[in-house]
Parts: structure tokens; C-alpha cells; sequence
């Protein structure tokens, strides 16, 4: 009876799962959405959404949690454009929390509006979410996180229902502080609850009227959007687009220049005066390889350019050499053993791979020729007849060992935890692997000497605070294991991942073109790059005094010039962020467990034969388009 009662149990959460998965695309008015069922919370990335695992017994209470976040989800799908978010993004992240926050509700109180089933599981789940986060026993208004607060508010007046019980006593503590300014910035929220443009305006004036971010430019941002029929464009959203604007030429090719003029530093050209970068410029010269190439004026305007306000503090590194050899061992130890299970799963991904490389090694021999190795297989020809010549043999020589991967790896703050640690046990095993094939491996890291600045933010403020200063903050470039090391000695340094305090922001354009350069240096015919990364590129110093998608665009730049070549192919895996808006060649995963077997999966399809040829008739169809 028991083993009965179980099927039943698992047929009852699985047509739930199925009911589930076909009403969110229904909701999501999409057929392209793909919903998994894992242990942990909801989460979304690009079209793949990933829901809490149901339990057997499937409780009311709990199918009526999982129906919440599933129309959560599908309607955030629905009823959000990710450019029109991202165009007045803050750059700060308690305000771009709120910012996020805020413009879910909307999307929740749009698309219930009309369905009376959608908005009771959203009121549910809400309601639920509040008791667990505590909200009836608070007493203070400072206690209550002030994302939770404003998006309640927020909520309220687009619906014009109350928020749940249990956060309507602190809620109250509120609603008579927040000043008439951001009162009427809510109010403005609510009569633009269905032009998401005129909705993230208002939004950002409520984070201002709060000191949670700056103020916009209101004239200017406003007289391109009216400009605009849908309302949902801007021009920084223009320059987001992919595969758009003006086509550079090979002299205006940031990847096609030195390190010192991708960080727009050519506009020197038409600005002498600014002894800051010629400073870096000179600096440059005695680097190998001689003085930078002279390049063509660029075009576009040169206070959006990209460049670095001081590259004084930047930090190229071996990994050895931020910590002592001990901290090293111990860091080691401490990522063995959280990744015992998961080393197991991966080494048999990692087996596998490395019988598809292998066997395209296989030892090839041509026969019957007239000098080389003795045959000794047509011996037998001698005895049968003696007056025939012996066979000779001779291997054929194969082209595959002349390969070198670099794994780029994130190491922002926002991947703390299981993120890198993952990673770090991933670019292990694949160094392992792959060194067992002949094929050269280096693993590199990438983040910021400091929060929010560090030197390079100081020399700014001692020097005036000038305007439109570029990149502020200390990069630090991170060399866990060079292609040449063995893995055997590199092997602790890829501990040093786990240790407290390395991880802070990230800045993708410039480490992205440095991964590419080190690659490009290497004489290996076949050089493959892959990218892991769990976000946008984030800095808010640079962000703080430049415009919002300043990084962002350099990005996009970066990773355009390197996919229009052939020298290396780019390939990213981005960890609950959609990195296919960034790279032409990418994937997207919902939960860092799944990054081994992405990483090897991918890594495959790189060394098939058939794949590889196809890889390179796209890239080259890419760049004549581009070009």
C-alpha cells in the first residue's frame, strides 16, 4: 500500500509540474520558455526560469506558493523590456535593488489586473513572503528593507488595494515621512503603470526625491523618448542595441589597438593638453612591441569614449602572490571539501571529454611504402614469397594538439558562495583534462583592488573632480594558472577564489581584452576563450560619474571586435544572467551546479570536427556582414 501511495504522490506533483510549466507560457505568451523544477528558490534568466522543487505530499499552501512565483515569473516575461529597464538602471546597488523591485510590481499589478486567478496566487504569495520575512513583529520603520517598503507603496497605489496584514503596521510608520516629492512621484508611478518608459522616469525621481540616487536630466532624457512613438526607446538604449550603429574600421577597432588606447585614449589626437593620458600613452612606449600605432580621429563624441582616468593602481597578478603559500593550502582544502559530491559528477563529464579529444588522436599509419618502419603484419609475405620486397609503414602526423583554452572567470562580489566556488572546482578539472590531451590551458580572474573606487577615485577628487573621468577604480587582473604551468603547480592557486575579501566589482570590457590579448600572443593555431559570468559589468565609482551603460557599452565593443576576427573563438556562460545578449556564441544557466556539465558540454562541441567548421563559416559570415 505504501509503495502505492508513493506513484500516486509522484503522479499528482507531476501533473502539477506539467499544469504549471503550460500555464506560465500561456502567461508569458511564449513557447520558448523553459521552466525546470530544482531544489532551491525561483529565478529567472533570459527564457529559462527555474522553480522551487515540489514536494510529494504537495500541500495547499505550497502549490499555492509555486503558483505565485510561476506568475511572477511569466508575467515579468510579459510585460518587461529589459532595454527600457536598463536605459535609467542606477548605479548604486540599494538603489538599483529598489529600482528592480519597483518595476516588478508593476508588471505584477498590470498583468492581474484582469485575471482575478493570477492576482489572488500573486496576493498569497506576497502575503506569505511578508509573515516570513517577519514584517508583523517589526516595530521601527529602519527595520523593514527599504526595497520591501517603496515597492508596497507602490503596489498599493497602482491597485488600490492595501498590502498584507503583516506589513501594515511598519508600512505605516512610513507613508508620513516620505515627503511630498516622493508622494507625488508615486502618484506619477501610478498613472504610468502601463508605459514602462514613463514609469522608470517616474521611478528614478522617487529613488532621487529619497537621496537613493541622483536626478536625471529631465529635459534631456524626455525630448528622446517623445521622439519615439512606443515610448520605450532612448538614446541609451540605441547604444545598447547589438549589431547596430556605425561599423567601426580596423584603425577605429579597439581590440586592434594597445592596451592604452582601448581605454579611448585616442582621443588624445584631438585633446593634447589633457597630460593625464599622454602620461599613459608614454607609459606604453616601453612596453614590447614599441610605441602604440598612430590611429583616425574617432567620430563619435569623445566624452562618452571609453577610457581610464589613471591606470597608475591597475594590478596584473599572479594568484601565488596575494597570499602566503599556507593560506593557499588551506583555501585549497576548504574548496576540496565542499565540492566532494559535485567533483564526481564533473570528473565523469571531464572523462568523457576526454575520450572524444583522444580518439581524435588516434594514431593513423600509411602502409606498403618503400622505406620508414618495418611492417612486422607482412612478414609473412617473406616466407610465402622470398623475392618479394618487405612492407614499410610510417604514422601519420596529426594536427589537433595545437590548441590553448583561457577560462575567463567573474570574480565580482555578486558571485560569492556557490558561484565561485563551482567555477573554481570546474577550471580544476578542465586544466586536468585538458593538460592529459596536450591541450594548454590558462586560467585568469577578474575584479577591483577596492570598493567603490579605491586610488584611482582619490587622485580624481585630489585633482577636482573633472568631468567625464572614465574607468574609476584599481583593476586587478588575476593569473591563477598561465598556459605553460603545469597543472600541478597551479593547482592551489585556484583556492585562492574562496578567500574573504577578494571578490569586489567587476569591469568585463577591458579584462575581456586582456584574456584576449594574452591569448592572442600564444603561437597554438587554435586559441578558444570561454567566459564565466553571473552579471552586467558593475563599478559604482565609474558608474557614479559616468553615464549608466558606460561599461556596458564597452562590452558590447570589446566582444564585437573579438567575434568579427577569427584569431580566437569567444564562447560565455552566464550564471542566472542572459549573457546571449552580449555574445553571439553563449549560454545561459539557471544554477551554478550546472556549470560543469555546460562547461564540458561546450567544450565538446568546440573540438568536434563538424562543429568547429561550422563555428568558423559563421564567423566569417558575421564579420563580411559586420564589415
Amino acid at each position: 500500500m505504501s509503495g502505492s501511495g508513493g506513484g500516486k504522490d509522484n503522479t499528482r506533483s507531476e501533473e502539477f509540474k506539467r499544469a504549471t510549466a503550460g500555464v506560465l507560457r500561456a502567461l508569458a505568451d511564449s513557447n520558448e520558455v523553459q521552466v525546470a523544477f530544482q531544489p532551491g528558490p525561483a529565478g529567472l534568466a533570459g527564457k529559462h526560469i527555474r522553480l522551487p522543487l515540489p514536494t510529494r505530499a504537495l500541500p495547499l499552501a505550497e502549490m499555492a506558493r509555486l503558483r505565485g512565483a510561476a506568475d511572477s515569473l511569466a508575467l515579468h516575461l510579459r510585460h518587461h523590456n529589459e532595454a527600457v529597464h536598463a536605459a535609467r538602471a542606477p548605479a548604486q546597488r540599494e538603489a538599483r535593488d529598489v529600482y528592480d523591485q519597483l518595476e516588478q510590481a508593476r508588471v505584477e499589478v498590470v498583468g492581474g489586473r484582469f485575471m482575478t486567478g493570477v492576482a489572488a496566487n500573486l496576493r498569497a504569495r506576497l502575503a506569505d513572503a511578508c509573515e516570513a520575512e517577519g514584517y508583523d513583529r517589526m516595530t521601527r520603520k529602519d527595520q523593514m528593507p527599504i526595497a520591501a517598503v517603496l515597492s508596497m507603496l507602490a503596489r498599493e497605489r497602482m491597485s488600490g488595494e492595501p498590502s498584507p496584514a503583516a506589513a501594515g503596521r511598519v508600512l505605516d510608520l512610513w507613508r508620513d515621512t516620505l515627503g511630498p516629492v516622493a508622494d507625488h512621484a508615486l502618484a506619477e508611478m501610478a498613472a504610468a503603470q502601463d508605459n514602462q518608459t514613463a514609469y522608470t522616469r517616474a521611478a528614478r525621481k522617487l529613488l532621487a526625491a529619497l537621496d537613493l540616487a541622483e536626478a536625471e536630466a529631465d529635459a534631456e532624457s524626455e525630448d528622446g523618448e517623445e521622439g519615439d512613438d512606443n515610448g520605450e526607446q532612448s538614446g541609451q538604449q540605441d547604444n545598447a542595441q547589438e549589431g547596430e550603429g556605425h561599423s567601426e574600421s580596423d584603425a577605429d577597432s579597439t581590440l586592434g589597438a594597445r592596451p592604452e588606447q582601448i581605454e579611448g585614449e585616442a582621443a588624445d589626437d584631438q585633446s593634447g593638453d589633457d597630460s593625464e593620458e599622454d602620461a599613459a600613452v608614454a607609459e606604453g612606449d616601453d612596453r614590447p612591441g614599441g610605441p602604440p600605432p598612430r590611429r583616425d580621429k574617432p567620430t563619435g563624441n569623445t566624452e562618452t569614449s571609453y577610457r581610464a582616468f589613471t591606470r597608475a593602481f591597475d594590478e596584473e597578478i599572479l594568484a601565488e602572490d596575494l597570499c602566503d603559500p599556507e593560506e593557499l593550502t588551506r583555501l585549497r582544502q576548504q574548496l576540496d571539501q565542499q565540492l566532494q559530491h559535485l567533483q564526481g559528477v564533473v570528473a565523469k563529464l571531464a572523462n568523457r571529454l576526454q575520450r572524444r579529444l583522444l580518439a581524435q588522436q588516434t594514431r593513423a599509419w600509411d602502409f606498403d611504402l618503400e622505406e620508414g618502419l618495418l611492417d612486422a603484419g607482412r612478414l609473412a609475405r617473406v616466407v610465402v614469397n622470398p623475392m618479394q620486397a618487405l612492407s614499410y609503414k610510417r604514422e601519420r602526423d596529426t594536427e589537433f594538439r595545437d590548441t590553448v583554452v583561457t577560462l575567463l572567470i567573474d570574480n565580482s562580489g555578486s558571485m560569492r558562495g556557490r558561484p565561485i566556488t563551482v567555477a573554481a572546482m570546474c577550471g580544476d578539472i578542465l586544466a586536468r583534462t585538458l593538460e592529459r590531451c596536450a591541450v594548454k590551458v590558462e586560467v585568469l580572474g577578474f575584479t577591483t583592488r577596492a570598493w567603490k573606487g579605491g586610488q584611482s577615485r582619490e587622485r580624481w577628487v585630489a585633482d577636482g573632480k573633472p568631468r567625464n573621468p572614465g574607468r574609476l577604480n584599481d583593476l586587478r587582473h588575476i593569473i591563477y594558472k598561465s598556459a605553460d604551468s603545469p597543472w600541478r603547480r597551479a593547482r592551489k592557486n585556484l583556492g585562492l577564489m574562496l578567500r574573504e575579501g577578494l571578490l569586489k566589482e567587476n569591469i568585463d570590457g577591458e579584462a575581456l581584452h586582456w584574456a584576449y590579448r594574452r591569448l592572442s600572443a600564444r603561437c597554438e593555431r587554435r586559441r578558444i576563450l570561454m567566459v564565466i559570468s553571473d552579471g552586467a559589468p558593475v563599478d559604482d565609482s565609474t558608474l557614479s560619474v559616468n553615464p549608466g551603460n558606460y561599461l556596458e557599452k564597452h562590452l558590447r565593443e570589446v566582444i564585437r571586435d573579438i567575434e568579427t576576427r577569427d584569431a580566437v573563438e569567444l564562447i560565455a556562460i552566464g550564471i542566472g544572467h542572459d549573457v546571449t545578449r552580449y555574445y553571439r556564441r553563449a549560454v545561459t544557466i539557471v544554477d551554478a551546479e550546472e556549470l560543469g556539465g555546460t562547461m564540458m558540454k561546450k567544450l565538446t562541441e568546440l573540438f568536434d570536427e563538424d562543429a568547429a567548421d561550422a563555428w568558423a563559416r559563421a564567423a566569417g559570415e558575421h564579420a563580411a556582414l559586420v564589415a
